[in-house]
């Protein structure tokens, strides 16, 4: 048999394949015994466990996917022990907001029943006393409104609504409140109409909220208001000349349950920004919180117009 230079170059070329068949067989090999104990150490409860490949390897894809799997896993097991850190705050100040009013409104209706107070003084006894359900009340409901919205099973009915009417009628019911506390104020919203897309309800519970924060918390006496637009958004702005919030509590200001200063403490459940902050994202807006040396508190809040 003659041997032919093409034979010989055939036969060179055929173990050149085999040989490289052959490596990538054996990395190929490798590379599954790799992601056999990477998928057992996860498995296990690794999730920081990586499966290191090359650009070149044959199951990049699935170590890619592996990998994606695994950080996924453990992004969401962050979130986990975060949420169940928090629920245990949650509840510790639930615990502390509900007794203490509950445990000051039983002893006033003790004092009324038992007839230690008479007179005027068990008069201003049954107002204080109401005045404490109030607080219960108001704090049950906020409370009621924030789990449905955590659990995502609030219901919204979005229409498109003009922001600057909509807003006339609620701030309308609030100027007697205003006037009543001796606060002074000033609304300036455009006469021209400018449409958004707003749950009604929800809507209404952003600026009752903001300006019941400003009455109970700002310690001044006296809320601007304004809504500013142009051809793509609305800003509105509630400010307070009160005393404002200090640095270390203004980045917090939006946490469930947080309070700040002691004032907060006394007759603020928490919530109330938590709440404004999660339905104005539902709408799709942004809300930020200003606080000037000079002292006073601004809040604005950003809609999309309809386009």
């Amino acid at each position: 048999m003659k041997w032919t230079p093409i034979f010989i170059f055939s036969i060179f070329l055929c173990i050149c394949i085999i040989l490289y068949l052959a490596t990538k067989l054996c990395r190929v090999k490798e590379q599954l015994s790799i992601i056999k104990d990477a998928l057992e150490d996860i498995k296990r409860g690794n999730l920081n466990r990586r499966v290191l490949t090359r650009k070149s390897d044959m199951t990049k894809m699935i170590c890619y996917n592996i990998n994606e799997i695994a950080i996924n896993n453990q992004t969401q097991l962050i979130k986990l022990k975060q949420s169940e850190q928090a629920y245990k705050r949650l509840m510790t100040s639930l615990s502390h907001d509900v007794k203490t009013p509950l445990t000051s409104l039983i002893g006033y209706l003790e004092a009324i029943h038992e007839k230690i107070v008479t007179g005027e003084e068990r008069e201003e006894y049954m107002v204080i006393a109401l005045d404490k359900s109030y607080q219960l009340k108001n704090f049950v409901e906020s409370l009621f409104e924030w789990v449905k919205l955590d659990a995502k099973e609030q219901i919204f009915q979005f229409q498109i609504y003009d922001l600057n009417e909509l807003s006339r009628n609620i701030l309308a019911d609030w100027i007697p409140m205003l006037e009543d506390k001796q606060f002074t104020y000033e609304i300036d919203i455009p006469d021209m109409g400018y449409d958004v897309r707003l749950d009604y309800n929800a809507y209404t519970r952003i600026l009752n909220n903001l300006l019941q924060n400003a009455l109970l918390h700002s310690e001044g006496d006296r809320i601007d208001i304004h809504i500013l637009e142009d051809e793509k958004q609305a800003n509105i702005t509630i400010a307070d000349n009160g005393k404002g919030i200090s640095q270390k509590d203004i980045i917090h200001i939006f946490e469930r349950m947080y309070q700040g200063d002691e004032s907060r403490r006394i007759s603020g459940n928490g919530l109330g920004l938590s709440i404004v902050q999660e339905l104005v994202i539902i709408h799709d807006g942004t809300i930020r919180v200003e606080s000037p040396p000079s002292g006073g508190t601004i809040f604005t809040i950003t809609f999309p117009k309809v386009l």
